[in-house]
């Protein structure tokens, strides 16, 4: 088994996998307290671009078979960034979950909930936490693009667009999870913690036409999930009620309510034999939706 240097202890470890992180903003390092400020980069391929070009290296390596695992990424490296609470996180994550491929065996959200103590705990709901839920428990939109993505199925269908994924399951259902991934960050002039602390309406980006060929013939329930401005969105309903430094148990209770990650629309359709399943929608920036086909 090949063997890496461990930097802190100075000792020779066993390795049969990388490990490793990666993070979509720039300028700064540890900023424990968002003080300093970030910005989200501009760069396209940020993250991804990290985990592509780690792949690379491996491949050209006299270890090309190595496990790669990224155990650490997010848009931001600091757990007081807005951008973790804000609906822009859905779709971010999910187009570098795309770009990234197969080029990473795993690729580890940092991180499940905002209970992080590593810089002092924090007692504030959304202060900009790294976690999926807050530390009340209130699912942020960012956690709704992991639900969405453990519906589809485990049978990957061809698909050439580069921001949506179709499967299919064992029991005859389709899957379509889609989203718009639009960089609406202004740049170097203004930083994360002043951009996405305020509301930002997402704007109209048109229509969508999805076209699903080869779907069996037969009715379906058509479950139509999403999240983006006002969907999904606990922070931008926080914001609404004033930011409060401190959440009373209605208030929790009445944001989970509103942001519950239930389908949107639900109706029952019908397939015809030889037929396309079509459906068009209005998409706006960053939006994220789920077309689930359940075969009755």
């Amino acid at each position: 088994m090949p063997e890496m240097i461990d930097y802190c202890t100075k000792n020779k470890v066993p390795m049969d996998f990388i490990s490793t992180h990666s993070y979509g903003v720039k300028q700064g390092f540890l900023d424990e307290f968002g003080n300093s400020g970030t910005v989200l980069s501009k760069d396209s391929m940020a993250v991804s671009g990290d985990v592509l070009n780690t792949r690379k290296q491996i491949s050209n390596s006299s270890l090309p078979n190595l496990e790669l695992h990224y155990t650490e990424w997010s848009s931001s490296y600091t757990p007081a960034d807005p951008i973790h609470d804000s609906y822009h996180e859905a779709s971010y994550l999910l187009e570098k979950i795309k770009q990234v491929g197969n080029a990473a065996n795993s690729m580890s959200y940092w991180t499940f909930t905002d209970i992080f103590e590593e810089a002092g705990p924090r007692f504030t709901p959304f202060h900009g936490g790294f976690g999926l839920l807050t530390i009340q428990g209130i699912n942020k939109s960012a956690f709704y693009s992991y639900m969405f993505m453990n519906k589809l199925g485990k049978t990957e269908l061809t698909n050439i667009d580069t921001r949506s994924w179709a499967c299919k399951n064992d029991h005859g259902g389709v899957q379509l999870l889609l989203w718009d991934f639009t960089n609406t960050h202004p740049g170097d002039s203004v930083n994360n913690q002043v951009y996405y602390a305020k509301n930002q309406p997402a704007k109209s980006k048109g229509k969508v036409r999805v076209r699903i060929s080869h779907v069996r013939a037969g009715k379906y329930t058509l479950e139509m999930y999403k999240t983006g401005y006002r969907v999904n969105d606990p922070y931008t309903s926080y914001l609404d009620v004033g930011s409060p430094k401190q959440l009373n148990r209605q208030q929790v209770e009445e944001l989970k309510k509103q942001n519950d990650g239930s389908p949107v629309t639900t109706e029952i359709i019908e397939v015809k034999a030889n037929e396309f399943f079509s459906k068009e929608l209005d998409i706006r920036e960053n939006d994220v939706f789920l077309l689930n086909l359940i075969r009755l």
